[in-house]
């Protein structure tokens, strides 16, 4: 059935677990009418306006809304006669010639219907496919997780946008991640200059996620990721390092040294404070303390005190407290779970009524650590990745690999639900709407996990429904080109980051090389290199070190440019055909792609300026003009790339980018001269 669905030209995503496709087609009147019964609880009618909406845009028809029974509609929006006979979130579609019905258990139910019907208006236009579908979600959570701090601010209407888009692939679940980019009241120097969201924006936002059937659920770093916080002068002692706040700000840095010195009990103070404020602006019951990558934990201030009892009980004390802080407040406590897997012993201490977020990002992941929390007995919520991270291109392969595999663990422990990560480490560079195919993906795999037979199928369904392409080509073709990202937004960000703003070396920074390729791709000598700790390498040398490590993808670079071209025509052909309604991905794409051209030329200039690969050119003379057309190009790019990450985001760190791009131009011309 699922093969035949294509054929036709149009799918549903996620794939409904069952569904009757008969032969004939229902034609929607031409002035219709939507019958929404009160009892669904949709007040203000948001569900038949989401479909008036595609109706409109489908067809250019413009319809009506009425309820009760006096009042027949073409399509009813109703709650079934038995309801308590199916799990939250299960409803049933019948189309027909003489009208269309959508029934579910709940509300949620209802508006998961809604969405089917929605996705096939869209496809189809006023003649829909005679069906009869019976559905229900595999998980009960299916959440996704926005990082709203490491960079990029989204405006509010790029919220409530997403929200939507959420909602059309039925999540039911969304986390704004927040370490510094919120107006707390007393926080302005930890604030200020990031474009934060405030107590509006989340009122206004949590209302529009409850009308759309969206649990807006609060997370906010309590523990580690405190990174521009404990930088400031009000709060920097209460760091495990407070003596590093003044040294310059730094990507990775930001990731690996921001927690709390919890031998200090204004830490705790802090903690609370952040809590309290925070969880008021928010009708969910639940919320996320996160508490995660404690990496400075019992290393710093808190040395003795770790020497004392250990950095597990001293993690566990903490997080337990602040889980019985808000359970006296009614709320239901969530945290990450990667402290505990590496503590095992930590799992036997939590409080009963945590929810474990156990996230697991490597693409050929197995099921141990879900294992584990389950044999604990602690509720989990398995949290894979879009894959989207330090790169402009999103690594789609990656994401299904992971996705699929946390789903189908999920599945065989019985985890509480399925929360798909969205993260901005570095800066933030990746466009959001390069995480709509993980995205999707997620959402089928937390709805009916397996049931798309393998990565191309899904791919090619995404393509013709998200972004209107009949040749279902279009991902395949973005997923192809993210392989010939030779030299990535994180290579770059290491170079600089090298060096420590004195001409020395960041040590920090050169410890994170390693990490830079998985485990059998990584050169041995250079392996080597880096573990010698014999001498200190100078800037230069650990630079070239660095270019070395990744000397065989940046050779790569000259071929690869092929590709990215080739991708680049291609796509623009194919989202032409979409019109419109596809405009900003396809722009989004376009400067994703140049932007990759670009970085890749830089690794190939970088490695053949210190003899890595053998040099680009013949001549000094045309060494110097190819270096000044480089650096010309960077800059022409990112006023692009500006103009694209206005039209969604705040202005936020936009200006940490554009200084990391200018950097790298002064220095390209430095070295040309």
């Amino acid at each position: 059935m699922n093969g035949q669905i294509l054929l036709q030209g149009w799918t549903i995503i996620p794939t409904p677990q069952t569904m009757q496709h008969k032969a004939g087609i229902a034609l929607l009147p031409m002035c219709g009418r939507i019958n929404e019964a009160r009892t669904v609880g949709d007040d203000r009618h948001i569900l038949a306006a989401q479909l008036i909406d595609d109706i409109r845009a489908a067809t250019g028809l413009e319809w009506d809304i009425a309820t009760g029974d006096r009042w027949p509609g073409f399509i009813t929006l109703t709650i079934l006669d038995n309801p308590h006979a199916h799990p939250s979130g299960s409803y049933t579609l019948d189309v027909t010639p003489d009208g269309v019905t959508v029934a579910g258990v709940d509300f949620e139910g209802v508006r998961n219907g809604v969405q089917t019907l929605r996705q096939l208006i869209r496809q189809c236009g006023a003649a829909l496919p005679l069906l009869h579908i019976e559905d229900r979600p595999a998980f009960e959570t299916r959440g996704y997780y926005l990082d709203v701090t490491r960079g990029r601010v989204p405006t509010l209407d790029w919220l409530k946008h997403w929200a939507d888009k959420l909602c059309l692939y039925k999540y039911n679940q969304l986390q704004l991640y927040v370490e510094h980019t919120f107006r707390f009241d007393g926080m302005s120097e930890t604030w200020r200059g990031s474009s934060p969201l405030a107590p509006r924006d989340i009122l206004d936002l949590d209302d529009y996620c409850a009308e759309r059937g969206i649990e807006l659920v609060p997370s906010v770093s309590t523990f580690g990721h405190l990174y521009m916080a404990l930088r400031t002068r009000s709060l920097r002692d209460l760091g495990e390092f407070p003596e590093t706040a003044d040294e310059p700000f730094g990507f990775i840095d930001r990731m690996r040294h921001h927690t709390l010195n919890i031998s200090d009990e204004r830490a705790f103070t802090l903690s609370c404070r952040l809590i309290d404020d925070y969880l008021q602006l928010f009708r969910s019951d639940k919320f996320n303390i996160c508490a995660d990558e404690t990496f400075d934990l019992g290393r710093g201030r808190s040395k003795t005190f770790a020497e004392e009892i250990g950095v597990a009980a001293m993690y566990v004390d903490y997080v337990t407290r602040l889980c019985r802080h808000l359970e006296a407040q009614g709320k239901q406590p969530m945290m990450w779970g990667d402290i505990a897997l590496e503590h095992p012993e930590i799992l036997e201490r939590l409080p009963e009524a945590v929810t474990l977020l156990n996230w697991q990002y490597d693409p050929q992941v197995t099921d141990e650590k879900v294992r584990t929390v389950a044999q604990s007995g602690a509720t989990q919520i398995v949290c894979p990745a879009v894959w989207c991270w330090n790169a402009l291109l999103p690594r789609i392969d990656d994401a299904w690999n992971n996705i699929t595999r946390m789903a189908r663990y999920g599945t065989q422990y019985q985890a509480a639900g399925m929360l798909v990560t969205d993260w901005g480490d570095l800066g933030h560079v990746n466009d959001p709407r390069m995480a709509i195919p993980g995205m999707i993906i997620g959402a089928q795999e937390s709805w009916n996990p397996g049931r798309i037979p393998d990565e191309t199928d899904m791919l090619r369904r995404i393509s013709r429904l998200e972004y209107h392409d009949a040749s279902g080509e279009l991902l395949d073709i973005l997923a192809r080109a993210s392989h010939a990202a030779c030299f990535q937004w994180n290579h770059l960000i290491t170079w600089l980051e090298l060096d420590d703003g004195r001409g020395g070396v960041n040590t920090g920074v050169l410890q994170t090389i390693p990490g830079l390729l998985p485990e059998n791709e990584r050169p041995d000598d250079v392996i080597r290199a880096l573990q010698d700790g014999s001498r200190a390498p100078s800037l230069v040398e650990s630079r070239r070190m660095l270019l070395r490590y990744l000397k065989h993808h940046i050779s790569l670079g000259e071929t690869a440019d092929h590709l990215l071209q080739t991708s680049a025509r291609r796509i623009s052909a194919i989202t032409a055909t979409a019109g419109p309604r596809i405009a900003g991905n396809a722009a989004a794409f376009r400067v994703a792609i140049e932007g990759q051209r670009l970085l890749n030329r830089v690794g190939l200039q970088l490695a053949s300026d210190v003899g890595v690969i053998d040099s680009l050119q013949s001549s000094a003379a045309s060494q110097h003009d190819d270096t000044a057309r480089l650096a010309e190009a960077l800059e022409i790019w990112m006023e692009a790339y500006a103009a694209q990450w206005s039209t969604l985001s705040r202005d936020s760190e936009l200006r940490r980018l554009q200084d990391t791009v200018w950097e790298l131009t002064d220095y390209l011309r430095f070295q040309s001269v």
